[in-house]
């Protein structure tokens, strides 16, 4: 197939591109020049970066994110490492999928109904002469509920990685004397590395601009650049605001990738 038949029948895809990607990005940059009276103005941007409410903001949104991704990582690895050792990976694979497949304001209204006063973790809790804690609508009710949601786009690439290194390599890493601990931490985990960055964008990323969770789980209690996002455009309807912080979440999610990227060595990329 040459390469002028490629392009033809790939006009749908750049049409989608266009479209549903460019487009809207350059709709984002256009209006956030443009002030709540309607002016055109650099106005937006000033306020953002001289304002201690948005470098405070942009904090806690970096620093939500960070311990959603990390906390989702730390049960990923693990879970990946010995999912590849199973019999049945398909039947694992398939029921960490699964929730997946569930709406998510239904898996956050069940987590509502199980942190709430009257669910049963405070039952248990109160059970255990423990008091009635207030888990609810605080920060760390939003990242274990985060971390939940992010977990399989964690486990995912990373399971991949690990389940693509040739067993001969392991085999030949414990013939030489390593112990399995060893193994893990000098040969499989370098050489997964391409699944941990995959999922590190796949969690970091989307939480930096999280805004139903934070609405339904953490109250107003807990403030990101994406429920700020949410108030410009639905409720101070100042727009120009709103898609300034849009524009500088694009830009924050693109340097993130650019410095989670895999390493390329002699134009090609590598995994240790």
């Amino acid at each position: 197939m040459n390469r002028r038949l490629q392009h033809v029948l790939a006009i749908p895809y750049y049409l989608w591109i266009v479209l549903f990607v460019v487009t809207p990005i350059l709709l984002l940059i256009y209006r956030s020049f443009f002030g709540i009276d309607g002016s055109l103005t650099f106005g937006n941007y000033i306020e953002y970066f001289s304002s201690p409410y948005y470098m405070q903001m942009t904090f806690a949104s970096f620093l939500s994110a960070l311990l959603v991704t990390l906390i989702t990582f730390l049960f990923a690895y693990p879970m990946a490492y010995f999912l590849t050792k199973t019999k049945r990976k398909d039947l694992w694979l398939m029921l960490i999928i699964l929730p997946t497949w569930i709406n998510l304001l239904l898996k956050i209204y069940a987590f509502i109904g199980l942190l709430s006063q009257t669910g049963p973790v405070v039952a248990l809790i109160q059970r255990f002469g423990l008091g009635s804690p207030q888990l609810l609508f605080t920060n760390a009710a939003f990242i274990l509920v985060a971390a939940y949601v992010e977990l399989p786009f964690m486990m995912l690439p990373i399971f991949n990685s690990i389940d693509e290194i040739p067993n001969s390599i392991i085999e030949a890493s414990l013939d030489l004397g390593s112990s399995e601990w060893v193994t893990l931490r000098r040969v499989i985990f370098p050489l997964s590395m391409r699944g941990v960055t995959s999922g590190v964008q796949a969690v970091f990323i989307p939480s930096l601009s999280l805004f139903m969770l934070t609405r339904l789980i953490g109250g107003n209690r807990v403030i990101t650049l994406g429920t700020a996002v949410e108030q410009h455009f639905l409720v101070t309807q100042n727009w120009g605001m709103g898609a300034t912080i849009g524009v500088v979440l694009l830009l924050l999610m693109v340097i993130v990738m650019r410095f989670t990227r895999p390493k390329e060595i002699g134009g090609s990329t590598h995994d240790a």
